[in-house]
């Protein structure tokens, strides 16, 4: 400091008091970082500051790579095929780049060694509760087949306590599970939305008195699924589980100060439909982009203001006229935009059909991301790139657009439920994040959590 103030006096053949270069530099050198920082920050998530004729071409990079476009194959994948090693990280194009490979497993080796080994020996005890339990309801398995938009949940919980993983020996558990349901609570009238922070509360104290297993790691090796938007906050009286338990939500975002990314896992949403997907090879995809729902956030109005009107991206919001499925078939990219919360069906259905996902979310740990890799199967834009959407889109080519395709319907299967579980379905690729964080350990909490009296 005292150097730089010597290089001014020579310059300037000034003196300055203490007082007066401290008033003088101080907030220069404050305003100069807090540019800089700004800066930094808006061309690290925007593309408004490229050239507007690459734009669409560093995203396609960022998000596909370059290389020959193979024929898209309109069957399920129930086993992912005996290849060589395909895993090969990133690559450095001609201009220096990162490109990632278009396969749609990062190691689609070691995954299918682990799933093995997974199948072979994870073992998860649930704690036993019986049919005369006051909140049976919200504890046990649903007695029907799951339906709606957060069926995820149940379908999990139902799937698992009919599957080879469940054991009754508790010394030979990997991982236990909380059998809770978040959206059977809130629909309890005994319980609601305003009471399901104290529920939780007692109900992890009335384990930790009944069992040792919870006090042994402070519940790092315990796990609940919770798939509606207020298990977020269902956790607010019981810290133990928010910090150290694994938490598999559809709410996955790194935003949120409750999810905690690598620890805890994204639960895909999945609308259920009965039946294999749709034949694609008829369909005709004329529409550009499409989009569909609520107008419940920030990000969905600017989509609105935006594409509302224009004849290549359908945006609407209320009810269609036509079927939603229709829509999804005639379209080549299907838009998944942030609403209330980060997490829709929209990319699960986009998946049914045959339609690439466009994903318009900041922050979103998308489901499987240890496993998947989402830039060979679909397209992220971020939310303040809205207006470049239509450059993007429309910068892939055709053979660039049918990889995408030809990996959407390679990875569809992994995002469908069953009631009596498929390989690589949605249940088993939840089971296999669950087996990557069973030897995870925390430090449980000081101080246990108080019952209510």
């Amino acid at each position: 400091m005292a150097r730089s103030f010597f290089i001014l006096y020579h310059f300037s053949g000034r003196r300055f008091s203490d007082s007066f270069r401290g008033f003088f530099f101080i907030p220069t050198i404050l305003a100069l970082i807090t540019s800089l920082f700004v800066l930094f920050y808006i061309s690290s998530t925007s593309n408004l500051f490229t050239h507007p004729q690459e734009t669409h071409l560093q995203v396609l990079k960022s998000a596909i790579g370059s290389s020959a476009f193979s024929p898209p194959s309109h069957q399920f994948m129930r086993v992912p095929a005996e290849t060589p090693h395909l895993s090969r990280g990133f690559e450095f194009n001609t201009k220096g780049n990162y490109v990632n490979n278009k396969e749609v497993f990062h190691d689609r080796n070691l995954f299918v060694e682990d799933y093995k080994e997974m199948n072979r020996s994870f073992k998860i005890y649930c704690y036993p509760h019986k049919r005369d339990d006051p909140f049976a309801n919200a504890l046990l398995p649903v007695d029907f087949e799951p339906g709606g938009n957060y069926a995820s949940e149940s379908y999990f919980k139902k799937v698992l306590m009919k599957s080879h993983f469940i054991t009754k020996d508790p010394s030979k558990a990997d991982l236990f599970f909380l059998p809770f349901s978040i959206a059977r609570l809130r629909h309890d009238p005994r319980v609601g939305v305003g009471g399901i922070q104290d529920f939780i509360r007692d109900y992890i104290f009335n384990i930790s008195q009944n069992y040792p297993y919870w006090n042994q790691t402070g519940g790092a090796d315990h796990f609940y699924v919770a798939c509606h938007s207020i298990g977020r906050s269902a956790m607010e009286k019981a810290d133990e589980v928010k910090l150290n338990a694994i938490q598999v939500v559809c709410s996955s975002s790194y935003f949120l100060s409750g999810y905690i990314a690598h620890k805890d896992a994204s639960l895909p949403q999945i609308w259920p439909r009965q039946g294999d997907p749709p034949d694609l090879a008829s369909s005709e995809r004329k529409k550009l982009a499409f989009f569909a729902g609520s107008i419940n956030s920030p990000v969905r109005e600017r989509l609105l203001q935006v594409w509302r009107n224009d004849s290549e991206i359908s945006v609407h919001f209320g009810r269609l006229t036509t079927p939603y499925a229709d829509e999804l078939l005639g379209s080549k990219f299907c838009l998944h935009v942030k609403g209330f919360e980060i997490n829709t069906a929209r990319i699960a259905d986009s998946l049914y059909y045959g339609c690439v996902p466009v994903i318009i979310a900041n922050h979103y740990d998308l489901p499987f991301a240890d496993i998947l890799n989402w830039k060979s199967f679909s397209i992220v834009v971020a939310t303040l790139d809205i207006p470049l959407l239509k450059q993007v889109l429309k910068g892939i080519s055709l053979d660039e657009y049918l990889m995408l395709q030809s990996n959407v319907l390679k990875v569809r299967n992994h995002f469908q439920w069953h009631v009596s579980p498929v390989d690589y379905d949605a249940f088993y690729m939840v089971m296999y994040e669950l087996w990557l964080r069973r030897s995870s350990v925390r430090v449980p909490l000081s101080t246990p959590m108080d019952p209510i009296h």
